[in-house]
């Protein structure tokens, strides 16, 4: 019995048209070359200059890269911007005042609000003040950011088309709102390839938040492969128990024995890949050799018993704790301390529909400290010039008011046209402040940042032009940026 060459011989017609395209090259180039040599596949070239140095499968850069790897801090649910950092004092004034037809000016509402009907003005109930050379007004909500204004640049124009959570998370992450495409972690996987050939190049962790009102539903979609090669897809680590499901030999089964079936294994797919040349054979190959070599490496990584007592402090004693931001952003250091090219972090709970006054305080607490202890011991490793971090939500959220108000408390539903994110480190100018709002935090006045322009800034800092870094699906060449231009801030970049 030959089970590869029964496979070959047994494929549909509707396969062998979907590689049919490959398979005519592969036979005229098997005629010139040998078969050894057509079998190889080497990945689409992108141009530009040599390969970052010390990293395996490493696409050229187009030009001298200012980060290396990036920590992405995305709060899941769209955080209130003009309860954080867009300061909005004349508000006040409008309190429980009706939004102007010549503010809204139409735009399309959820169908959380779209019944209402009144939108009465909710002005911001927290204290704000000036900080830093910068003069950056900061929420009192946020003390520890406040104190590291001149190390960050907040983008206060940020815009998008997506209205709802799945196709706004979605599109941040991708590029586009329609699933099932390539995330951000998994082009700069794809482009700069592994710096730690035992550690995943891309690894998700999920956050608990301390509140959980209003928890939206995140997926390992989000961080999938897209049409990219499966191993560019996230590796997510669970906050309890094992930090990978299976990475543990079960009982009775020791290394060896492990190891040896392993080579059993890669014997097996190796015939499959010389009989059939699907390139996810390799894939899976070298899943397998990443999972055994990660049976090592990710006990000693996810173990904080030997962080200094110094590092708590830093982060906050929730950094002892399983599953909560301050620990995963902790691991998160620890994970680009060791190579890791992107780590993504998810926090839920921001969506802040109603209960402002009760919910936003608890999100505040569970990320301040840990962001200002993340900077500060990046900067004390000699590693925040190198890593690029991200930290904002999907959208931001309306002034005027869902369901009840008071001057004590207030929801806010949904809003698109802007929205506040900051970045730090990794060729990131501190201390700046790009764009400017109308008095409503409502519509943009001043220097628009739609999603295609922040993707576009985040792949030059990583050393590519965005117009040029492609991947060739469906005979097309596949951009993050996508087809509708788009701008690198320039004015952002030290």
């Amino acid at each position: 019995m030959n089970l590869p060459h029964d496979f070959v011989r047994n494929i549909t017609r509707r396969h062998f048209f979907s590689i049919g395209s490959h398979a005519v090259g592969w036979a005229a180039l098997s005629s010139l070359l040998g078969e050894a040599s057509a079998r190889q596949e080497p990945r689409p070239p992108a141009g530009g200059d040599a390969p970052q140095p010390g990293a395996p499968g490493a696409m050229p850069t187009h030009h001298a890269p200012k980060a290396r790897q990036v920590i992405y801090l995305h709060m899941v649910g769209g955080p209130p911007q003009m309860d954080l950092f867009d300061y909005k004092p004349v508000m006040n004034r409008w309190y429980d005042a009706d939004l102007p037809d010549s503010v809204r000016m139409g735009q399309r509402l959820t169908t959380m609000t779209s019944g209402q009907a009144r939108f009465p003005i909710a002005p911001s109930k927290f204290r704000f003040a000036r900080h830093g050379q910068c003069g950056m007004w900061v929420s009192e909500l946020l003390p520890n950011k406040a104190r590291m204004v001149d190390d960050m640049c907040f983008l206060r124009s940020m815009h998008t088309e997506a209205i709802n959570h799945e196709p706004a998370i979605t599109y941040i992450q991708t590029g586009n709102q329609v699933t099932g495409r390539p995330g951000l972690g998994n082009w700069v996987s794809y482009g700069l390839g592994s710096l730690n050939q035992n550690l995943p190049t891309f690894v998700v962790l999920v956050a608990r938040p301390t509140n959980t009102e209003q928890v939206q539903a995140i997926s390992a979609r989000l961080w999938s492969s897209g049409y990219l090669p499966g191993e560019h897809a996230g590796v997510s680590f669970r906050s309890s128990g094992d930090p990978i499901l299976y990475i543990n030999n079960p009982p009775g089964v020791s290394s060896d024995i492990r190891r040896r079936t392993l080579d059993g294994i890669r014997r097996l797919n190796e015939i499959n890949y010389r009989q059939v040349g699907d390139p996810e054979t390799h894939t899976r190959i070298e899943q397998y050799e990443m999972a055994f070599r990660m049976q090592t490496s990710v006990p000693e990584l996810v173990d904080i018993a030997h962080e200094p007592e110094s590092t708590f402090r830093l982060y906050g004693d929730a950094a002892r704790n399983p599953g909560s931001f301050a620990n995963t952003v902790l691991q998160a250091r620890r994970l680009v301390e060791r190579g890791v090219r992107f780590v993504q972090i998810y926090h839920n709970n921001w969506d802040t529909h109603s209960n402002v006054a009760g919910r936003l305080p608890d999100q505040c607490r569970d990320v301040d400290q840990a962001c200002y202890g993340l900077v500060q011991d990046l900067k004390n490793k000699g590693l925040f010039e190198s890593t690029l971090i991200i930290w904002g939500g999907e959208f931001g959220r309306t002034i005027y008011s869902q369901g009840g108000l008071s001057r004590q408390n207030y929801g806010r539903d949904h809003h698109p046209r802007c929205f506040t994110m900051w970045l730090a480190g990794g060729g990131i100018k501190g201390g700046t402040i790009y764009g400017k709002t109308d008095d409503f935090s409502y519509n943009i006045v001043e220097d628009p940042v739609h999603i295609r322009d922040f993707h576009a800034t985040i792949l030059h800092l990583l050393g590519y032009d965005h117009r040029r870094f492609s991947y060739r699906y469906q005979g097309l060449d596949q951009r993050l940026t996508g087809v509708e231009e788009a701008h690198v801030i320039d004015e952002i970049l030290a």
